[in-house]
C-alpha cells in the first residue's frame, strides 16, 4: 500500500499505525547499537511518504499540518528517532510551498528530487554559535568565486546526516553583513559526514556533523537571505512536539498493558486495579488530552490562518512546543513511577523514552525564549485593554 493512493487521512493514519509496528520492533536495537534505522527510512520511502507534503501542482498531496502532526505522532509511538528525522524533511517542504521564498524553478527541481525519492534537511547549528534561534553568526562563509559561491565551514546535529540527499546551509557572505542559505547536494565536492553523534537520547537521528571544504555550488543555489530582524511563524515545528506526544502515548501504552498483567502475590489481582495505579493513570490521560487539545486546535488554527494571521501565532506555536514536551516528559515519569524499577532495565523501553522525551528540552523554540515571548505579549495585551 502507498500513502498516496489513499485519499483519506484516516486510511493514512491506519497505514502509518502498521508501519509503526515495525519501527518499535526494531528500536530497542537501533538505540542499543546507536545506528541509523535505514529500514525504518526506507519504509518511507518507498510507501511515498515522503513526498506528502509537496504541493499538489508538483505531483504531491499538500497535506495539511494537522495531518502532518497526526502522522509524525504516530511514527514516533514505534520510533521517535525516525519521527525527529523524517520531521524535519517533511516540515521543510511544507514551510518552502508555503512561505514561496525560494526561486520557483529550484525549488520545483527539489520537489521533483523528493518525488525520486531525495530527502533534505537544513544543517544550520554550528559549535560556537549554538541553536541559530539564539541569533548567532555562523562562521561558515560563502565566498563569491568564478561561476559560483564557495562555502567552507562545520554543521553540527545534521539529523538524518546518513541519507540526506540535500542540505540546507545557512553562511555569512564574505565581506558583508549578509548571511544566506544555500542548497548544497551531497554528492558535491568537498562535502564530507563526521560521524559525532554520540547522545543518549534519539539516538538513531544520525545527527552528526557536516564537514564543507571549499565547497562550490552555482549562483541560483543561494536560495534566500533570512530576514533576521525578526521572528517568523514556523507552523512546521508542530512536528516537534508530535514527536514527543508520540513518545509520550507509547510508554502510556505499555504502563497500562505492564499494569493489566503484573500481579505480584502480596494483593489478589493485577496492579491496575490498585487506586494509587489508577491515579497515575489517570494524570497520564488528563495530560494527554490536554496535549492533543492544544497540538491539534493550533496545528488547525494554521491550516485556516493566512499568512497575515499566521504570523500573529508565534507565541500560540511556541506555547504548543513548552506544553506538550514537558507534558510528554512528565506522561512518562509516570508511567515510569506505574511500572516501577522494572521500568529502569536496559531491555524496557520506557527507559528508552524517558532519554527520547528530555532531548525536546533541548528542540526549538526553547522554553525560555516561549516565556520571554509569552510575558511580552502579556504586557503587550494589558496595555492596550487599559
Amino acid at each position: 500500500m502507498n500513502f498516496t493512493q489513499i485519499d483519506t487521512i484516516e486510511g493514512r493514519l491506519d497505514l502509518m499505525k502498521s508501519l509503526s509496528k515495525g519501527f518499535l520492533l526494531r528500536a530497542h536495537n537501533v538505540d542499543m547499537e546507536g545506528t541509523f534505522p535505514f529500514k525504518n527510512i526506507d519504509d518511507l520511502k518507498n510507501t511515498g511518504y515522503t513526498t506528502l507534503t509537496i504541493p499538489a501542482k508538483y505531483g504531491g498531496k499538500e497535506i495539511s499540518l494537522f495531518e502532518l502532526v497526526r502522522l509524525q505522532e504516530r511514527i514516533a509511538e514505534g520510533d521517535g528517532a525516525t519521527a525527529l528525522s523524517i520531521g524535519w524533511h517533511m516540515g521543510i517542504i511544507m514551510n518552502l510551498h508555503e512561505k514561496n521564498s525560494w526561486n520557483e524553478p529550484l525549488y520545483k527541481f527539489l520537489c521533483e528530487e523528493v518525488n525520486n525519492g531525495a530527502l533534505v534537511n537544513s544543517a544550520q547549528t554550528e559549535p560556537k554559535t549554538g541553536s541559530p534561534t539564539r541569533g548567532g553568526r555562523p562562521e561558515t562563509d560563502a565566498i563569491k568565486q568564478g561561476e559560483g559561491w564557495v562555502i567552507s565551514g562545520r554543521k553540527t546535529f545534521t539529523t538524518m546526516a546518513p541519507v540526506l540527499d540535500y542540505f540546507i546551509v545557512n553562511a555569512a557572505i564574505q565581506d558583508s553583513n549578509e548571511i544566506a542559505n544555500f542548497l548544497i547536494p551531497r554528492e558535491t565536492k568537498g562535502v564530507s559526514i563526521e560521524e559525532t553523534w554520540d547522545s543518549i537520547a534519539l539516538r538513531g537521528t544520525g545527527s552528526h556533523d557536516l564537514i564543507l571544504e571549499d565547497v562550490m555550488v552555482p549562483f541560483e543555489y543561494l536560495v534566500e537571505k533570512p530576514n533576521l530582524s525578526g521572528r517568523k511563524a514556523n507552523g512546521w515545528l508542530l512536528h516537534i512536539p508530535a514527536c514527543y506526544l508520540g513518545i509520550a502515548k507509547a510508554a502510556q501504552k505499555y504502563a497500562i498493558q505492564f499494569a493489566k498483567e503484573y500481579s505480584p502475590n502480596s494483593i489478589n489481582g493485577a496492579i491496575i486495579d490498585l487506586p494509587n495505579v489508577r491515579q497515575k493513570m489517570g494524570e497520564m490521560e488528563l495530560k494527554i488530552m490536554q496535549s492533543e487539545a492544544l497540538l491539534y486546535s493550533v496545528a488547525k488554527q494554521w491550516d485556516s490562518s493566512q499568512e497575515q494571521e499566521r504570523e500573529k501565532m508565534i507565541p500560540a506555536l511556541g506555547a504548543v512546543k513548552l506544553t506538550v514536551t514537558n507534558a510528554a516528559i512528565s506522561i512518562v515519569d509516570l508511567a515510569m513511577r506505574i511500572v516501577g524499577a522494572k521500568s529502569l532495565s536496559i531491555q524496557n523501553p520506557l527507559q528508552r523514552y524517558y532519554r527520547d522525551v528530555r532531548a525536546g528540552l533541548h528542540n526549538p523554540p526553547m522554553d525560555d525564549m516561549t516565556i520571554e515571548l509569552l510575558a511580552k505579549e502579556s504586557i503587550i495585551d494589558h496595555q492596550n485593554n487599559q
